[in-house]
């Protein structure tokens, strides 16, 4: 089986990784354009596209695969890509964290299969894996579905479920997902090489958007209850950090543990911050307990280092 694959972050590497491996043929791979970034906002190759060149595997990277675009660029690229596509040999083609709409004209070249950290219907959309440790989620899993037009709606092929932790931060949920989607669409293009697989509508119940993470989301409202502001802390490791501001220098939270027992202090008052107890602050019901924090330039250091170069003491995060 010849497999197109469309990807670009570290989750669709792994899965490009694997397939590659199992022994599939790999004619050709789509990825974003390279981005600035870095502290020299220098030009990087994204995952998907350092392992196809690594192993000598074609890779196209048009801004667009809409050859309807306004965009007279975009536009242009995407009827070269279609053209490409068109021209290639393949049997289908496998998407992961691709980044780009696929538009009728694609989807109808050959089949389409998508790799989604999710248990479709829930969480369909650009941030599933956030989503669900900020939603407080007891589980998630991977969808394998065939392609539609619709946003993460077409039927499904294969579906495993993956228990959420209590120590599970967004990068850790991501190590597991991306293990197990790059399993699964081995697994599935191997079963549908002996037979048709059975593609069974998703349900109707339980839908949820995953919307895109914005940076302005990592500003914690230390008015809410704590056990909310736990998820968060672990659902925005390691993008976008969650962050809370002291006499207006941003100090990133990168975990926290929850304390159910309250005070009288304002939402964001320090009510300890010395190495027996750590650094526990108010919340709008119960406390946090930060474990890991960060200044600007600054390393991840956990509280009872990172007190030695910050006072806190009688010091309150700023409301929002």
């Amino acid at each position: 089986m010849k497999v197109i694959f469309a990807g670009t972050p570290e989750f669709a590497a792994i899965a490009l990784k694997d397939l590659h491996e199992a022994g599939f043929e790999i004619p050709l791979v789509l990825t974003q354009p390279d981005r600035p970034a870095g502290r020299g906002m220098q030009l990087h190759a994204s995952a998907v596209k350092q392992y196809a060149q690594q192993h000598g595997i074609e890779v196209l990277q048009p801004l667009s695969l809409r050859m309807d675009s306004k965009d007279a660029q975009r536009a242009a690229e995407a009827k070269a890509a279609h053209e490409r596509l068109l021209a290639t040999d393949y049997d289908v083609m496998v998407v992961a964290a691709y980044g780009l709409i696929l538009p009728r004209s694609t989807l109808d070249i050959k089949p389409c299969i998508n790799i989604h950290g999710s248990l479709l219907p829930r969480w369909r959309g650009a941030a599933p894996i956030h989503r669900a440790i900020e939603a407080g989620d007891d589980e998630t899993g991977v969808t394998i579905m065939q392609m539609e037009e619709g946003l993460d709606t077409g039927p499904m092929l294969a579906i495993e479920r993956v228990a959420i932790e209590a120590g599970d931060s967004t990068a850790t949920l991501h190590d597991k997902l991306a293990a197990l989607g790059g399993r699964m669409i081995v697994a599935t293009l191997r079963q549908m090489q002996q037979q048709a697989v059975p593609a069974v509508p998703q349900p109707e119940a339980g839908l949820t958007y995953a919307a895109k993470i914005a940076k302005e989301e990592a500003l914690l409202d230390f008015s809410l209850p704590a056990l909310e502001l736990g998820l968060k802390i672990r659902a925005f490791n390691p993008f976008p950090g969650a962050c809370g501001q002291i006499d207006g220098v941003t100090v990133k939270i990168w975990a926290a543990d929850v304390i159910d027992a309250g005070s009288d202090q304002p939402p964001g008052q320090i009510l300890a911050a010395d190495a027996q107890l750590g650094i526990v602050v108010a919340c709008g019901s119960g406390s946090l307990r930060l474990t890991s924090l960060q200044k600007p330039g600054g390393k991840r250091l956990p509280a009872r280092e990172f007190i030695k170069g910050f006072a806190l003491e009688g010091k309150r995060f700023e409301a929002i």
